[in-house]
């Protein structure tokens, strides 16, 4: 059997039918973000420099002490379901392993705030440094400059 150029053959017990893809038109719904919208970015100096605040003011703090406010529940949780008369419950020891996973990822969420906050800083400087370089490598020395 002979095969068109990008068209491939699934076999099943009841029979073969070609599957093709067309790749010369937009879909109908691209999907992504909402049409027509606003992007969800922050591409202005004042909207990054907002978001790092925000980061840094509300998110960090927030998210810290969400994350803390677990630990004396947990401890007093992990106490009494523990040893007391030489045998404890396996409770005890998985609210343990779950609540040090817990502090993991709250440290894992904590370092990509930082980072995302940092981020944001340095975004205006990059994008300034890389359009200036650019403007400077295509602009050159125009024959029009010498008069």
């Amino acid at each position: 059997m002979a095969e068109s150029a990008g068209e491939q053959h699934i076999v099943s017990s009841e029979a073969v039918r070609p599957v093709g893809m067309r790749l010369n038109q937009l879909p109908a719904d691209p999907g992504g973000g909402a049409l027509g919208g606003q992007p969800d970015l922050a591409s202005s100096p004042a909207e990054k420099r907002a978001a790092a605040r925000a980061i840094e003011l509300h998110i960090e703090p927030d998210t810290r002490k969400s994350g803390d406010g677990a630990d004396g529940e947990t401890g007093a949780a992990v106490k009494a379901f523990g040893p007391k008369d030489g045998h404890g419950w396996f409770t005890s020891g998985c609210l343990k392993k779950a609540h040090e996973t817990w502090g993991e990822q709250v440290q894992n969420l904590m370092n990509r705030l930082a980072s995302e906050k940092a981020a944001l800083g340095s975004t205006n400087i990059l994008l300034q440094s890389t359009d200036l370089g650019v403007r400077a490598s295509v602009r050159g020395v125009s024959p029009i400059d010498e008069y």
